[in-house]
C-alpha cells in the first residue's frame, strides 16, 4: 500500500509537470490551475506516505537514499504551495514540478530499507536538523527556480521570441522573489549546519570533524553567504543574482546526493542503519 501511495505521487507530479509545459506553450491559464490542483493532489498523497513511513521507523525518514530524496522532494512541493499561495507565482511550477517529479522518480527506484536508525543516531537532534537543512534547501531550491525563470523570460524579452514564456512572472517577481527566498533559506541552512554540529557533538564527540558532508556545506553555506553579501552590501540584482542562485543550489545538490554516493564519510546512509 505503501508504495502505492509513493508511486501515486510520482505519477502526480509528472502529470502536474505537463500540465505546467503545456499552460506555457498555448498561454492558458485553467491548464497552470489543472497542474496546480494535480500537483496538491500528489502533494496530500506524498503527505501521506511519508506520515505513513515515520510512523513505521518511529523517525524522520531521512537517513537513506530514498528517504532523504523523498523528503526533500515533498519539502520542495510544501515551500511551492505557501509561496503560490502568498505571491501567485504558479508558473514557477514549471521548474518546481518537474524537480520534484525527478527526485521523486530516483527516490523510487532506490531501495527503502525497512529498517530503523541505529538507536544512538536517532533522538531530537536528529529531527530538528533535518528539519531546518531539508527546509532551507527547499526555499534555495525556489530560488533557483527564479533564478532560472529569470534568465529564461530575460532571454525572451530581448530576443522577443514566440509565446513560449509570456505565462511566467515578471523580471521584477522572480527577481524579489529570489532576495526573499535568500533571505529565508540561508538562515535556515545555517541552523540545519549549527544543529547538526551539536547533534554531531553528542554523537562522535567533535563539533566539526571535516567529514567530506560537512565540508561541502561548507562551501555551500559560504556561496550563499556571499551571494547575500552582495545583494546587501553590493546591490547585486537581477541577472547576476539568478546565476548565482542557479551556482549556489548545483552545490546543493552535489552535497545533499553526489558526497554522500561518492565520498565516504560520517554522514553516508550506510552509516545510519541499524
Amino acid at each position: 500500500m505503501l508504495m502505492f501511495i509513493c508511486k501515486g505521487s510520482v505519477f502526480l507530479y509528472v502529470v502536474s509537470s505537463l500540465f505546467y509545459f503545456s499552460a506555457l506553450w498555448s498561454r492558458r491559464k485553467s491548464l497552470s490551475k489543472v497542474g496546480t490542483f494535480v500537483l496538491g493532489t500528489g502533494f496530500v498523497l506524498h503527505t501521506v506516505g511519508i506520515v505513513w513511513r515515520s510512523v513505521e521507523i518511529s523517525g524522520l525518514p531521512i537517513t537513506s537514499l530514498h528517504g532523504a530524496l523523498s523528503f526533500f522532494s515533498w519539502c520542495i512541493i510544501a515551500v511551492f504551495i505557501i509561496v503560490q499561495g502568498k505571491h501567485h507565482v504558479g508558473g514557477m511550477g514549471i521548474v518546481v514540478a518537474p524537480i520534484s517529479a525527478i527526485l521523486s522518480v530516483i527516490a523510487t527506484a532506490c531501495e527503502s530499507p525497512d529498517l530503523p536508525v541505529k538507536h544512538e543516531i536517532g533522538g531530537y537532534w536528529l529531527i530538528v536538523h533535518g528539519i531546518l537543512s531539508f527546509a532551507g534547501e527547499a526555499v534555495l531550491a525556489l530560488a533557483f527556480a527564479a533564478g532560472l525563470l529569470y534568465l529564461i523570460q530575460e532571454s525572451r524579452i530581448k530576443k522577443k521570441v514566440g509565446s513560449f514564456g509570456r505565462g511566467l512572472p515578471s523580471l521584477e517577481a522572480l527577481d524579489e522573489l529570489n532576495y526573499r527566498c535568500l533571505g529565508l533559506g540561508f538562515p535556515l541552512l545555517t541552523g540545519g549546519i549549527i544543529t547538526g554540529s551539536i547533534w554531531a557533538s553528542d554523537l562522535w564527540g567533535s563539533y566539526w570533524s571535516w567529514d567530506p558532508k560537512e565540508t561541502w556545506s561548507l562551501v555551500t553555506w559560504l556561496i550563499y553567504a556571499a551571494l547575500l553579501h552582495q545583494r546587501l552590501n553590493v546591490g547585486w540584482r537581477g541577472k547576476r543574482a539568478a546565476i548565482m542562485a542557479i551556482l549556489g543550489f548545483l552545490f546543493v545538490i552535489v552535497t545533499f546526493i553526489g558526497v554522500n554516493l561518492v565520498l565516504p564519510g560520517l554522514h553516508s546512509f550506510r552509516s545510519f542503519l541499524g
